[in-house]
């Protein structure tokens, strides 16, 4: 029987900290029980955005009890609405671990010279999109130069810059246009290709009623870059953690797997069961204090996009080192209109690690646990505004 959210969770403001009360204690379970620190049994979780299913396996794992199951009496999620930058309060020691895009963490690692550790890389593909009406002109990266192409900013717009470059483009051409997080910059005619993410804005204009039509937008409406296609194509959301922190502290090195272990029965579970994750995460979303205003359609229309870009096959969360290697060739390459680059030099080798994963999937599997595999979609029909 699943713990309700409407009972444990509270999601604090974009201002605030999450405080997520979970019902019950467990016996710290440790991943290492031959040393003599003391477990964590509180941590806290930095997302890169409101509670949507981009996040849905964290949330799941609380829901479920997973975390307890590991041994943590509370774990605090805390959203983000653009005002917490997710890798700065990791920097800060105001979080214990964060959700964050790859490149936009490896710009703030040669900008700060702050250290992080990429423990776990939950999308495997990128999720991006740029997306204009079919009779714009913008079908390909190619068709870029001149256009005024939107983009959220906040480190998004990289892998704009990273597939022009890879075509050889000049990005000075090019007028980016900060839009908002939904679709009306394209609807209003601001932009002449808007930025999307699979799982969110792409649903949010196929959601919208076509006044030529009088019935939704469908996607032959429109051309679709989609960077994973594309040299520019880089990882997404992935789990962050202090480096210093894991070489120094037994403690926190331990409870990194522990966190792992939850995290992945979390994502198992939403992709083995979408529609209740769908539902959990919704859930979470109404209960908030701030958090983006879909409905339970939209939500399991992102359950089901998630998915996708997560389960390929492969063991969760690994990080492929080809996948790697390509972000970084991609963020090296990468120059804004105005000139700036992402980063001018390689990321350290701590940037990134699998013996944290690697650990988590080897206790899971010990215990019966299929940790790998692809995701079978499911159907959703999107309905207007997605309720």
């Amino acid at each position: 029987m699943r713990h309700s959210i409407r009972r444990g969770l509270k999601v604090a403001s974009v201002a605030t900290v999450a405080a997520i009360a979970l019902a019950g204690c467990s016996t710290p379970a440790p991943s290492d029980t031959s040393s003599d620190f003391t477990p964590l049994t509180s941590i806290k979780l930095q997302l890169q955005w409101l509670p949507q299913a981009q996040f849905a396996g964290y949330y799941v794992a609380l829901d479920q009890g997973y975390f307890e199951e590991e041994g943590f009496d509370t774990v605090d999620i805390v959203p983000s609405g653009g005002d917490i930058v997710p890798q700065d309060a990791l920097v800060a020691g105001d979080v214990d671990f964060a959700i964050a895009w790859v490149p936009k963490v490896l710009g703030t690692l040669e900008a700060t010279g702050a250290e992080l550790t990429d423990i776990a890389q939950v999308y495997q593909k990128s999720g991006t999109l740029q997306v204009s009406f079919a009779d714009k002109g913008v079908p390909t990266v190619a068709d870029f130069e001149g256009k005024r192409i939107g983009s959220w900013g906040f480190g998004n717009e990289w892998e704009i810059f990273a597939a022009m470059a890879a075509e050889g483009l000049d990005a000075s051409t090019v007028s980016i246009t900060t839009q908002d997080f939904s679709m009306n910059a394209l609807l209003d005619g601001d932009v002449d290709a808007a930025q999307a993410m699979t799982y969110n804005e792409w649903a949010q204009i196929l959601e919208v009623v076509n006044p030529a039509t009088g019935k939704l937008y469908q996607p032959e409406d429109f051309d679709v870059v989609s960077y994973e296609d594309t040299d520019g194509a880089m990882l997404q959301d992935a789990i962050w953690a202090d480096t210093a922190r894991l070489a120094d502290d037994p403690a926190y090195a331990d409870a990194a797997v522990r966190f792992l272990k939850a995290v992945t029965k979390g994502w198992i579970f939403a992709r083995d069961n979408p529609e209740e994750a769908a539902t959990i995460t919704y859930d979470a979303a109404i209960n908030a204090e701030a958090a983006f205003p879909v409905g339970p359609v939209h939500q399991l229309w992102q359950m089901n996009e998630v998915n996708k870009l997560i389960w390929t096959g492969s063991k969760f969360g690994i990080v492929d080192k080809a996948a790697w290697d390509k972000t970084v060739k991609g963020a090296l390459s990468a120059v804004n209109q105005d000139g700036v680059s992402l980063i001018t030099a390689e990321p350290a080798a701590s940037a990134y690690s699998n013996e944290y994963i690697e650990k988590a999937l080897a206790a899971l599997e010990a215990e019966g646990v299929d940790v790998s595999g692809a995701y079978t979609p499911i159907d959703v029909v999107l309905t207007e505004g997605g309720q």
